[in-house]
């Protein structure tokens, strides 16, 4: 049987390239569905059109699967990038290096030992003051005394006249200038503090040694006094009324103090105002000594 030109019809795929539509003889149509005309095969078309759709369908989940490989693939390579080239791939970690590739030390090994060290013993604030040989710092009545008053407390004491001679038995009485004398006493120097109507004397008494300050206070006794040093608006006192007197000593310096009242009263027991103006210069005095030690210890510690 002939077909005519171009061989046997092909059968048309609307997914094929080059595939035609065979051309179907038109039928005339009636609008009024009746007369000699032919209607459409509507089963045939709706078939046509559920294949067309279902090849649709299919070439949209294989292009979706094909789109996620090669979406999770271009995702693989960009964490790969984005670690760094001189990162490890998956496959050589196999080749570090398990535990018992690392080198541990032995306990038995060797330990490196290193001398014993201490710091040096601090200086002794005392070794200063205790000898002339170490004690160099300058030294004088406005230095020992500083400033015009002294606050102790809540007490404020207003400075008066001050005084700094080498003949230290002219500025004792009774039984000093004997033990000042004896021990080789080189300075005396002397402070007037006032507050109120009560005014204390300091005396402090240098010698060259510790040895000979602790033997000079070890030979006094309650008769052994500082003379009273007034003037410049501080009225004479303990020239012949009772007075309250100390003695100590620290390092190579003895201190003294006479207290009173400078309109001239006797100083009793009750009087606590003159008691405290004592032990307040009494106090003073021995920090200030104390203080001059460690100036001098902290100076040589800097130097070396």
């Amino acid at each position: 049987m002939s077909f005519g030109q171009g061989g046997p019809p092909q059968q048309w795929d609307p997914w094929k390239p080059n595939s035609q539509q065979p051309q179907q003889p038109q039928q005339p149509w009636s609008g009024d569905g009746g007369g000699g005309g032919q209607s459409p095969d509507w089963a045939a078309l709706a078939d046509a059109s559920e294949a067309r759709a279902k090849r649709r369908r299919l070439l949209f989940i294989g292009g979706g699967a094909l789109a996620t490989v090669a979406i999770g693939t271009a995702v693989a390579v960009a964490v790969v990038s984005a670690n760094g080239g001189d990162q490890a791939s998956p496959g050589a970690s196999s080749q570090l290096p398990g535990a018992t590739d690392v080198a541990v030390p032995s306990p038995t090994g060797t330990v490196p030992s290193f001398a014993p060290t201490s710091a040096p013993p601090p200086l002794d604030p005392n070794d200063f003051i205790a000898s002339a040989v170490k004690d160099k710092a300058p030294l004088s009545p406005d230095i020992l005394f500083p400033g015009t008053q002294l606050t102790m407390g809540g007490t404020v004491y207003k400075k008066g006249p001050t005084a700094d001679t080498g003949n230290c038995a002219s500025a004792a009485r009774a039984t000093l200038p004997k033990a000042l004398t004896d021990n080789g006493c080189t300075r005396l120097i002397r402070v007037t503090y006032t507050k109120d109507d009560v005014a204390v004397t300091v005396g402090v008494a240098v010698f060259d040694t510790q040895a000979q300050a602790a033997k000079a206070r070890g030979q006094t006794d309650g008769k052994s006094i500082v003379k009273s040093l007034s003037g410049g608006g501080v009225k004479d006192f303990c020239s012949g009324a009772v007075c309250r007197s100390t003695r100590n000593a620290l390092g190579r310096y003895a201190y003294f103090t006479l207290a009173g009242f400078t309109d001239g009263k006797d100083v009793t027991e009750k009087d606590k105002a003159v008691f405290a103006t004592g032990d307040d210069l009494q106090e003073f005095t021995f920090r200030q000594i104390r203080r001059r030690g460690e100036a001098q210890a902290s100076a040589a510690a800097q130097a070396g």
